[in-house]
């Protein structure tokens, strides 16, 4: 008897249990599961049967409350015979008014669903992801004019280009997964957006983007010459538009007519580049934010002056920040991989230019384009024009700080950007 009893509690339990889970289901997380996204290739995707979409639902919870609603009319239609004793009257008429409170009721429930399904949908459609394939690209490089095609000039950057986009879709399908991909708006809010020219730009710091910015300005009609364009104006105006910043048939659109490009460095040069420009000069937020940081926990007996304005960080200091994995702060931009600044195996780049050979692939890009012949990409330095550019030499001077197995690990953090841009090990020890 005891062992039934306990059993019968148990279920009991249980089930109460089950209840309480059920009504305390976040409902946002049922709906955004049963969401389809977006595929690029197949325009937009239509709800699975197995599926009930939120139209439906609406549809289903106003005909349930429609019935409903009919059947208490039907009832409270119905008078009462007079050969029903009087009691009995009085109770109809009670059941009748409960009746008709619970149709209120229902009502205001109806009209609470339907609003709570509307922003159930508003929230969907922002946050929901949006499924494209690999080299969906509608448009690829424009081709080359009749005219261009006798310029071996022209045709031999065309063929450079072909072979730069050969060299990254085939290392994309050597080491990433599937073709089937997944776009959400971190993976597009890099990429500035000129609609009068149709150019989507990614933006890759320490690569010529302050002068990117400065054409695209131009193109859209912004400012008349790039020297017009302080660095302020280029970095805080927010004068461009981001990508991230459209709906899905916006960011759909674009990413399938528009002429896709991103510009890159050699990866130890742009991260030289990066430290002399954050580090070796005054600067009120990486100096707090991060050299407070890579001193507090890299610097054995750091002075207080140090510890407490965060300058003069070293470059083996700043590299032991890099390859930790428990950082002490975030990553950032400016030393990020370009694999995850632009995303280039999830998104197709119709042009693929490099920082070594600026000058010559950007004016051919605006070639391309069909931007005004007067328009050519800017020579100028933008920020401490006093000092030399970050070459090849200096990169290996301050590369010769770190001990081998520092430049080894140095590498490795940036292997997938080496491998897929086709840039060359800068130290021969390097495996």
């Amino acid at each position: 008897m005891r062992l039934t009893c306990m059993f019968s509690f148990i279920l009991l339990f249980g089930a109460v249990g089950l209840v309480v889970f059920i009504h305390l289901q976040d409902p946002e997380e049922i709906v955004h599961q049963q969401t389809p996204g977006i595929k690029y290739n197949m325009g937009f995707q239509q709800p699975k049967k197995d599926c009930v979409s939120i139209n439906n639902q609406d549809r289903r919870l106003r005909k349930n409350t429609a019935d409903r609603a009919a059947r208490v009319k039907q009832s409270n239609s119905s008078e009462p015979s007079e050969s029903v004793p009087t009691k009995l009257q009085n109770t109809d008429r009670r059941q009748s008014s409960i009746m008709f409170a619970m149709k209120d009721q229902q009502k205001g429930e109806e009209i609470n669903s339907i609003k709570l399904y509307k922003r159930r949908r508003r929230f969907i459609i922002k946050k929901s992801p949006i499924l494209i394939s690999m080299n969906s690209s509608i448009l690829n490089l424009p081709t080359l004019k009749y005219e261009d095609r006798n310029n071996s000039k022209w045709k031999s950057l065309y063929q450079i280009q072909g072979e730069r986009k050969r060299i990254m879709r085939e290392t994309c399908s050597k080491y990433k997964s599937n073709n089937r991909r997944i776009i959400t708006p971190y993976h597009v809010s890099r990429i500035f957006v000129e609609d009068k020219y149709r150019v989507l730009y990614c933006e890759v710091p320490k690569a010529g983007c302050s002068n990117w910015k400065r054409v695209l300005m131009v193109l859209n009609g912004l400012a008349s010459s790039t020297k017009d364009i302080q660095h302020n104006t280029v970095h805080y105006g927010n004068y461009l538009k981001r990508l991230d910043g459209f709906d899905h048939k916006g960011i759909y659109h674009r990413l399938n007519t528009y002429t896709k490009m991103l510009f890159i460095r050699e990866p130890f040069e742009k991260l030289v580049s990066a430290f002399r420009d954050k580090f070796e000069h005054p600067n009120n937020y990486y100096h707090p934010v991060f050299g407070k940081a890579i001193i507090s926990r890299y610097r054995v007996n750091a002075t207080k002056e140090a510890l407490r304005t965060g300058s003069g960080v070293k470059f083996k200091e700043f590299i032991q920040y890099l390859l930790d994995v428990h950082r002490p702060v975030g990553m950032d931009i400016h030393w990020d991989h370009v694999n995850r600044l632009c995303s280039p195996c999830l998104i197709d780049y119709d042009f693929v230019g490099k920082f070594e050979s600026m000058e010559e692939d950007a004016n051919f890009f605006l070639h391309l384009i069909g931007a005004p012949r007067n328009l050519t990409f800017p020579k100028f330095k933008d920020r401490h024009s006093n000092e030399e550019r970050t070459t090849t030499k200096i990169t290996q001077r301050y590369f010769a700080q770190l001990s081998p197995s520092q430049r080894q690990q140095s590498y490795d953090f940036y292997y997938m950007d080496y491998l897929m841009f086709n840039y060359s090990k800068p130290f021969e020890d390097l495996y």
